[in-house]
């Protein structure tokens, strides 16, 4: 049997990297799609190019049965229908060629008041963010319903893990850990959907290693770790090596900052992703991954808070 091949286009982002890292891992031949190439993965075959042409895109593709479209816009810029045509040309990209495309969803399609988020349940966006994800997943089921592509969703809470930057761990929670500080995000005991990217990465493999077996268009929900600030909180401490005091990050600096800066009004407007239990399940990708899939949650707060403390540990 030949290997199997994939190509990552956005090979550069968060899940993009942790994608390819795990179709290496799995034994595919990987190739990667990007301006440049930033963090290289050995295994990982890097092709230069612009999301923006498509005919580079086209080109890229090639043979390759199996596409993530692991391209992301800045946050505040996803509106303007520039989220919608950048997933548009890698729809363009891909023509009527049936092959299938992963896509990383988030749960911004649905609403405060759901609290047990399941494939089956009515998206139903609150914010214009999340009107837009709604309008870019309809795009991929369009082409999936038409018969020009397979597509296949994989819906996750907020990522984090090592390798990774610009994330809650980097921008609030441990943004003062050289101070010995560790924040508290979201509202105390309420449940906040998580999801650790090397075992993203690793669903992501499952899933299209299992393609055939799927229809036209398929919307998975990853559970991850839906844990509460303090268990996040109690897992961080548990691993840093040093002492770490806990408080709570103060959301309101969102609001604040967001006068100035158009990254931090936007995501000053998801705020209600804190405030509210929204909880991922999905009995179906549970069991094509296994009882035994997922990192411990300990171990992968722990991958994740090393990096911040690397000078004490090389210093004890």
């Amino acid at each position: 049997m030949s290997t199997q091949k994939v190509i990552v286009i956005g090979i550069n982002g968060h899940v993009g990297h942790h994608i390819a890292k795990a179709f290496v891992a799995a034994g595919w031949e990987v190739a990667g799609f990007g301006r440049s190439n930033k963090q290289p993965i050995a295994g990982v075959r890097f092709i230069r190019g612009d999301a923006e042409d498509v005919e580079a895109m086209r080109a890229a593709i090639g043979d390759t049965e199996v596409v993530v479209n692991a391209l992301n816009l800045p946050y505040h810029q996803w509106d303007q229908g520039r989220m919608e045509a950048q997933n548009q040309r890698v729809i363009t990209a891909l023509g009527k060629s049936g092959k299938t495309l992963l896509f990383p969803g988030n749960i911004y399609n649905y609403a405060a008041t759901d609290r047990t988020v399941m494939p089956q349940l009515k998206q139903r966006p609150q914010t214009p963010r999340g009107e837009i994800r709604v309008r870019v997943e309809a795009l991929y089921e369009a082409a999936a319903k038409r018969g020009d592509i397979q597509a296949i969703i994989l819906r996750a809470g907020d990522f984090y893990g090592p390798e990774s930057s610009f994330d809650w761990f980097d921008l609030a929670m441990l943004r003062e850990a050289k101070k010995g500080k560790f924040a508290m995000m979201g509202v105390p005991s309420v449940g906040h959907s998580w999801a650790y990217l090397p075992d993203v990465g690793r669903a992501f493999e499952k899933l299209a290693w299992h393609r055939k077996e799927f229809g036209a268009f398929e919307n998975f929900h990853f559970a991850g770790n839906y844990v509460t600030p303090e268990q996040m909180a109690a897992a961080a401490v548990a691993a840093a090596p040093v002492k770490l005091k806990v408080g709570t990050f103060p959301r309101v600096l969102f609001n604040v900052v967001g006068l100035v800066d158009p990254l931090m009004r936007a995501v000053s407007k998801m705020s209600y992703l804190w405030e509210n239990p929204m909880e991922l399940k999905d009995a179906r990708l549970d069991a094509i991954l296994g009882p035994d899939f997922a990192t411990p949650f300990d171990a992968a707060v722990a991958a994740t808070v090393a990096p911040f403390f690397a000078a004490e540990k090389l210093a004890a």
